[in-house]
């Protein structure tokens, strides 16, 4: 996948961040802040196959700071809660959550930019993140933090690998369900069991929803007939 992106270079002190936004916002995509209650992430097809690129970008880009501003999104019905932006950061950068708003003020002046995604790579590395993913050990999970309207997903290669292909998997799937043509969401993935287990008294739940926008007659579910023209009279 090819994702066109606007790419920041701010500067805090002697350090130099890379940081990218999608050069076209996501407009039909919204978040719900797992931290507070419900998590729900829900778009449509264009916003879920493009969360699934940047999740991939994000696995291989260890440097780069992913920065996804849903909150201008407009806002959607069924999404509960504080709405939140999204930031996609390898642990191994050491970002602290409270570092971000002083940060965010610098992305001025961007460039743009185009990236690419490995599918075939990305795919790869999620199924060695699926092997493992039921071990005790393991502590290769998305840590979510959340800080100035701001929802934080600290992970490495794999896990953000295998949080692309469940969002890719809602992206082809959402369309096939039932009354999305009405403008009904559907519940269609989840990326809870990729997030760090219980912690307190509660686990943090982030599910992944499908719901188109409308017009709803651009929406066809596949396997459904396509529509046909009406006959002319010429053609008669």
């Amino acid at each position: 996948m090819r994702l066109k992106v606007r790419e920041f270079r701010p500067r805090t002190g002697p350090h130099e961040h890379r940081v990218v936004q999608p050069w076209y916002p996501l407009r039909h995509t919204t978040l719900s802040n797992p931290l507070v209650d419900w998590g729900y992430l829900v778009g449509d097809h264009d916003g879920l196959s493009r969360l699934a690129g940047f999740f991939s970008f994000a696995a291989f880009s260890r440097h780069t700071i992913v920065h996804l501003p849903l909150r201008q999104s407009l806002p959607r019905p069924y999404a509960p809660g504080e709405p939140v932006d999204l930031l996609l950061v390898h642990h191994s950068l050491g970002l602290r959550p409270s570092a971000w708003p002083a940060l965010r003020r610098r992305l001025t002046q961007g460039n743009p930019q185009t990236v690419r995604t490995d599918e075939a790579r990305t795919a790869a590395h999620a199924s060695r993140w699926t092997e493992r993913r039921d071990q005790r050990d393991t502590r290769d999970r998305l840590r979510p933090a959340a800080h100035a309207g701001t929802l934080f997903l600290f992970g490495s290669r794999d896990v953000f690998a295998a949080a692309s292909i469940e969002l890719a998997y809602a992206a082809g799937n959402g369309p096939r369900q039932k009354r999305v043509t009405q403008g009904y969401d559907t519940l269609i993935a989840s990326l809870t069991h990729h997030l760090e287990p219980e912690r307190a008294w509660r686990a943090t739940e982030l599910d992944v929803g499908f719901q188109a926008y409308p017009p709803y007659a651009h929406v066809r579910r596949p396997g459904s007939p396509a529509s046909r023209r009406s006959r002319t009279a010429a053609s008669a």
